[in-house]
C-alpha cells in the first residue's frame, strides 16, 4: 500500500482557504489530476466538491468510494491541524463579507484624559473638543473595483522599519520579526484564496528624504495594499502625508508620537499605547499613589525623548507639581554624571527616564556609584530583560510603564513566545509581539474587505476592540489603542507587572502583590523543628522527614475534629509551618493560618487560594510530591531560621527555593 504523504507535504501541497467563523478547508492531492478538499469544522472532516476553479490545484467532483487508505490520510491531518488551529491565522474571507462604513461614534474625554490632567480643567469647560468623533473618510476609492485573488500573484504589505545603519536597528529587527511571523501563519493557512501576502522590506534611515522615496515606492512601484511602521515619529508623519495623498492604510505598533493621530487623516491605525497615555500613568503613579513632590526629568535629545516627556510634564504643572528640572542627552553619550549631579543639587525625590534600555541601565549604575538614592522610573522602552542584565542590583525598585503584561498565563500569549521561541531562537519582547497583533489585525481586515485599500482602512476603523497575543485591545474613534498599561517593578533580578490607570482611583485589589505589614509571629527558639502536614493519607507519613518533625493530620477526619487538631498543631505543638496536600485541606489550612500567622505550602490546583490577598499562603502545583513540598519549607528555615514571620518572608521573596520561586502573592512563578 502506498504511504501516506508526510505532513510536510500535506502542508505544502494543500492550501488552506477556510473562514474566520471557525470552519477551514484543506486541498489534499490525490490521483492524476483530481484533489481531495477536506473541510474542517472543529476536529471532524468529510470530502466535498471542490468548485474553485481559480485554484492552483485542478479540481474534479471526488468519488465517494473511499478507501481506508483515504480515511486515514484524512484523520491524520485533521488530528494534526486541529490542535494548532485555534492559535494560529483562521483563514481568509476574501473580500466576501465587506464591513462597509464604520459606523459613526465619539468618545469623551479625548484619549479619557482623567479630568484633573485637562488643560486648563480647573479654570473653565472648553466649548468644543477635538478629536473625540470617528475620523471620516468620504472619498472615492471606495468606488474603484475590488480585485480578486485571481488577479495578483500576491498581497504586498509595505514594512518601513529601521532594520540597518539606524541606531534602533535592533528594535526593528524585532518589529519585523513578529510582522513577518504573523504573514508566514496566515500563508501556511492559504494567504489570501492561495495568493500569498508579502512583506515589502524598506530600511527607515536618519534622514528624512531617504525615508520619504521608500514610503513613495510602497505605493507606485510597488502597488502595496497597506503600509507597516515606523517606530520614529518622525518618518511616520512624513507616511502620513504620503497615505493622504495616495490613500493607503497606514498601521503602526511602536511609534508614541501622540501628534500623529492630531492630524485627523483618515487612514493611520495603531495597537500602542502613545506618550500622553503613558507620561499621564506615570504622572498618577508618581504623585498621586506614591506622593512625590519633587521630579527631574532626564532624557535622550531626539524627537523620542523630546515629544515624549511633553506629556509627562504637563500632568506634573496640572497636579500642581511642576518639574523641577530637566536634563537631555544624546543617543551617543555614555557618561551621564554631569546630568546626574545637577539633578542631585536640585533636591528631587524621584527621576522620570524617557531612553531605552541600555542608557536607562548605564544611568541607574552611574547613579549608585554617585550614591543617589532616588526613586527612578521610566517608560516603555525603559523596561526589558536588558535593562535587569546591564543594571542588575542597581535596577531594583526602578518602575516604568508597559503595554502588557509579559508574565500573563493565557494560553494565546504562551502559545505565542513558545512559537516565536521556536522561529527565532529568542524572547519576544514588546516590538515584537505588537507587531504580531498589529499585523493580524490588518491581514484580517484584508480578508474581510478584499483589495481595495478604502474597504480596507474602513475594516481598521470599524475595529472597536481586538484580543491578540498581548491581551484584550480597545481602540478610540482616531483609531489608536488607548488600553490601560501595567507598571513593571524591578527587583530580585526579576520585573513584576501590575495593571494600572491615569484614573484616579478609589481602591485596588490584588495588583499590587501581598505584603505583610502586622506583628511578627512567634520564633521556634530551641528544641525540634516542626511542621503540620494535612491533608488526606497524612497518618500514614513516617513521624518524620528532612529532619523535622511532622504533625500528621488526615483530612478524612470529621472536620471539626480537623481544625481542632490544626490549631493544636499550632499553640500546642508550635509547629513552624503548615504543608496541606490537596485543595479542601489548602482552603482550611489558610483560615487557620492567616489567623495565627502560620505560613501555609498547599499543593493544589486552586488559584483562588492566592487571590485573595492572604500574605501567608503559597501554592505549590497539583502533583508535586510530599517530600518536595516538605523539603522548600526547609529551604526557606535554613535561610531565615526557626521564625514563621521569617520563613513566610523568605517564601515571599521571589528567590528559587528548593527549585520553585514565589510570587508575592503566593503563586509559582
Amino acid at each position: 500500500m502506498q504511504s501516506p504523504p508526510g505532513l510536510k507535504t500535506l502542508l505544502k501541497n494543500g492550501l488552506f482557504a477556510g473562514r474566520q467563523s471557525g470552519a477551514s478547508t484543506v486541498l489534499v492531492p490525490g490521483t492524476g489530476k483530481s484533489a481531495r478538499k477536506i473541510k474542517l469544522e472543529g476536529c471532524s472532516a468529510r470530502l466535498k466538491s471542490c468548485p474553485d476553479a481559480g485554484h492552483p490545484f485542478q479540481c474534479k467532483r471526488v468519488n465517494r468510494k473511499w478507501t481506508a487508505r483515504n480515511l486515514m490520510w484524512m484523520v491524520l491531518l485533521a488530528a494534526w491541524v486541529c490542535p494548532a488551529y485555534t492559535q494560529t491565522f483562521k483563514g481568509c474571507e476574501c473580500g466576501k463579507n465587506p464591513p462597509g462604513r464604520p459606523a459613526e461614534r465619539s468618545m469623551k474625554p479625548y484619549a479619557q484624559e482623567p479630568e484633573d490632567m485637562q488643560p486648563f480643567s480647573k479654570f473653565t469647560k472648553p466649548y468644543y473638543q477635538h478629536y473625540v468623533d470617528l475620523v471620516e473618510y468620504n472619498g472615492a476609492a471606495r468606488d474603484i473595483p475590488v480585485m480578486k485573488a485571481n488577479d495578483v500573484d500576491e498581497v504586498r504589505i509595505g514594512f518601513i522599519g529601521p532594520l540597518e545603519d539606524h541606531p534602533d536597528a535592533g528594535l526593528g529587527k524585532r518589529m519585523l520579526n513578529g510582522a513577518q511571523m504573523a504573514v508566514d501563519e496566515a500563508n501556511a493557512t492559504g494567504g489570501y484564496g492561495g495568493r500569498p501576502f508579502k512583506l515589502m522590506l524598506h530600511n527607515d534611515s536618519a534622514t528624512w528624504g531617504a525615508s520619504s522615496n521608500e514610503l513613495v515606492k510602497m505605493v507606485y512601484d510597488e502597488h502595496d495594499w497597506a503600509m507597516f511602521g515606523s517606530i520614529s515619529g518622525d518618518t511616520t508623519h512624513i507616511a502620513l502625508r504620503v497615505s493622504l495623498k495616495a490613500e493607503l492604510p497606514i498601521v503602526n505598533s511602536a511609534s508614541t508620537d501622540p501628534t500623529i493621530v492630531e492630524t485627523t487623516i483618515p487612514w493611520y491605525f495603531s495597537v500602542l499605547q502613545d506618550d500622553r497615555t503613558q507620561g499621564y500613568t506615570l504622572a498618577r503613579h508618581v504623585y498621586t499613589e506614591l506622593g512625590l513632590k519633587r521630579v527631574a526629568l532626564l532624557r535622550v535629545n531626539d524627537r523620542y525623548g523630546r515629544f515624549g516627556v511633553g506629556k509627562f510634564r504637563d500632568a506634573s504643572r496640572r497636579l500642581g507639581h511642576p518639574v523641577v528640572i530637566e536634563q537631555k542627552f544624546f543617543p551617543s553619550d555614555t557618561d551621564f554624571s554631569h546630568q546626574l549631579k545637577v539633578i542631585q543639587e536640585s533636591r528631587v525625590d524621584g527621576i522620570v527616564l524617557w531612553a531605552d534600555e541600555a542608557k536607562a541601565a548605564a544611568i541607574l549604575n552611574q547613579m549608585r556609584e554617585l550614591g543617589m538614592k532616588q526613586r527612578v522610573f521610566g517608560s516603555h522602552r525603559t523596561l526589558g530583560p536588558e535593562l535587569v542584565k546591564l543594571a542588575g542590583a542597581a535596577a531594583d525598585g526602578f518602575q516604568a510603564v508597559y503595554p502588557y503584561n509579559p508574565n500573563s498565563t493565557d494560553s494565546a500569549w504562551l502559545a505565542f513566545q513558545s512559537r516565536y521561541e521556536a522561529k527565532y531562537h529568542d524572547q519576544p519582547d514588546h516590538f515584537s509581539a505588537l507587531a504580531y497583533d498589529q499585523m493580524q489585525i490588518v491581514l484580517r481586515a484584508i480578508c474581510a474587505a478584499g483589495l481595495n485599500r478604502a474597504m480596507i482602512r474602513d475594516a481598521l476603523y470599524g475595529t472597536t476592540t481586538y484580543t491578540g497575543v498581548t491581551g484584550p485591545m480597545q481602540f478610540d474613534p482616531n483609531a489608536k489603542q488607548i488600553r490601560q498599561m501595567y507598571l513593571g517593578t524591578v527587583g530580585n533580578g526579576r520585573i513584576e507587572y501590575r495593571k494600572t490607570s491615569m484614573q484616579r482611583e478609589y481602591a485596588r485589589v490584588d495588583e499590587d502583590g501581598v505584603e505583610y505589614n502586622g506583628p511578627r509571629s512567634w520564633d521556634g527558639g530551641g528544641g525540634s523543628l516542626r511542621l503540620a502536614v494535612f491533608g488526606p493519607g497524612a497518618e500514614r507519613l513516617p513521624e518524620s522527614l528532612q529532619g523535622w518533625q511532622l504533625v500528621r493530620i488526615s483530612s478524612d477526619l470529621p472536620w471539626g475534629k480537623a481544625s481542632s487538631e490544626l490549631v493544636s498543631a499550632v499553640y500546642d505543638k508550635n509547629v513552624l509551618a503548615i504543608v496541606a496536600l490537596d485543595r479542601a485541606s489548602s482552603h482550611l489550612a489558610e483560615q487557620i493560618g492567616v489567623k495565627s500567622l502560620v505560613p501555609v505550602v498547599a499543593v493544589s490546583s486552586d488559584h483562588t487560594l492566592t487571590s485573595i490577598n492572604i500574605p501567608w499562603i503559597f501554592r505549590l502545583t497539583e502533583g508535586t510530591s510530599v517530600q518536595q513540598a516538605v523539603q522548600t519549607v526547609v529551604a526557606a528555615e535554613q535561610v531565615a531560621g526557626p521564625s514563621r514571620s521569617k520563613i513566610r518572608d523568605e517564601l515571599a521573596s521571589g528567590k528559587t527555593i528548593a527549585g520553585v520561586a514565589f510570587r508575592t502573592t503566593g503563586e509559582p512563578r
